[in-house]
């Protein structure tokens, strides 16, 4: 099968959570024999502030480590459809494309519609920002892909779409994986971006002033750092490294003994049974979780065996302290979680979900 998969951006996961999970898809896909190529635009934001801040090597240490992702880069003004889907045989359009490109798109197949075109959203904007989902026309779409069975619902209640599937995000497990005998960087190890303020006191309460009470050591990676939240991880005992790229977080986890889920709060009031990929991705490392509130509607997990849930900052204390004193404990921990991604929460179950809907809408 043909594929060609449009997002904001593959090669660069700068502020840029979905494309870990578009990126295991990818490999999968190609793993069984399709052909799969992507498409993202030449200027993207998350491209550009790589290009920027970490230069041309990081873009050419991805194309090195992952030749299998063949990507390219166009010009919207100067796409031409017609050519590129000409032999497609499934068309997957993420949410992050400008709406232009989603909507000329969705009319190429309309009155060319010999492939199968697919919408994929994983942003919590069809409950915050509504009026943003209305703006693409997606009349010319089979079916929309949600991140999470209330966007699912959101898209059929509001008539965006005729059909919409729940298609979570999920490890790609040959990324993504225990890594043996690394020498310990510290306790904690917490990979996230601080964000425009979503999270701004739920990471100081289950992140800074555990870690602080505890007298931890360890390290947080990611971007849009201010200076006050850089100051603030220094006071509690945590270095920042600034941003890691997605494919060397196994070798961080491996690295320290335990990590934290801090959801931001669009997620945990607005977006009940999804969790950001990061979860999926630190259990199929192998590392104890304990993560702050969030209802696991969906249930993909078992919360208290997975992963431990801390309703406040003291709870979040009393649980990496059990874990850190007790190894047994934090090794069962991370065995129930590890199991539980390898049986239902990998890129191949997610690829497994995605031929089933490709073949329901033949």
């Amino acid at each position: 099968m043909n594929v060609k998969l449009f997002c904001h951006s593959i090669v660069s996961d700068w502020n840029h959570g979905n494309a870990h999970f578009l990126r295991g898809v990818a490999r999968e896909l190609r793993r069984r024999g399709h052909d799969v190529t992507v498409l993202e635009p030449e200027g993207g934001w998350s491209r550009r502030n790589l290009l920027r801040e970490a230069g041309p090597a990081a873009i050419e240490e991805f194309r090195a480590l992952f030749p299998e992702i063949p990507s390219r880069t166009y010009r919207l003004e100067r796409l031409d459809l017609d050519r590129e889907l000409r032999d497609a045989h499934l068309v997957l359009v993420h949410d992050w494309n400008e709406p232009a490109l989603v909507n000329r798109i969705g009319a190429h197949h309309r009155t060319h519609g010999s492939y199968r075109l697919l919408f994929y959203d994983a942003h919590h904007r069809a409950a915050t920002a509504p009026k943003q989902v209305a703006a693409f026309d997606l009349r010319g779409y089979e079916a929309v892909l949600a991140f999470g069975s209330l966007i699912r619902d959101l898209y059929l209640e509001h008539g965006w779409a005729r059909r919409a599937y729940a298609w979570h995000e999920a490890a790609d497990a040959a990324l993504f994986r225990p890594i043996d005998g690394r020498p310990r960087a510290g306790e904690m190890v917490w990979i996230g971006n601080w964000g425009d303020g979503e999270r701004t006191a739920e990471l100081r309460e289950f992140l800074l002033d555990p870690v602080r009470a505890l007298e931890l050591g360890g390290h947080v990676h990611g971007v849009r750092y201010p200076a006050y939240a850089r100051r603030a991880l220094d006071a509690a005992g945590l270095s920042y490294e600034g941003w890691l790229p997605n494919y060397r977080a196994p070798e961080a986890f491996a690295q320290h003994r335990v990590t934290v889920h801090v959801p931001r709060r669009a997620y945990v009031r607005r977006l009940p049974g999804i969790p950001t990929i990061r979860v999926f991705e630190a259990l199929a490392c192998g590392i104890p979780l304990v993560s702050a509130p969030w209802e696991d509607r969906d249930r993909l997990f078992t919360p208290g065996e997975d992963y431990l849930v801390a309703r406040d900052g003291r709870e979040m204390t009393g649980h990496l302290r059990t874990l850190l004193r007790d190894p047994s404990a934090a090794a069962q921990l991370a065995a129930n979680g590890l199991a539980t991604i390898r049986a239902r929460h990998t890129c191949a179950h997610r690829v497994d979900e995605l031929l089933a809907i490709v073949e329901e809408l033949r």
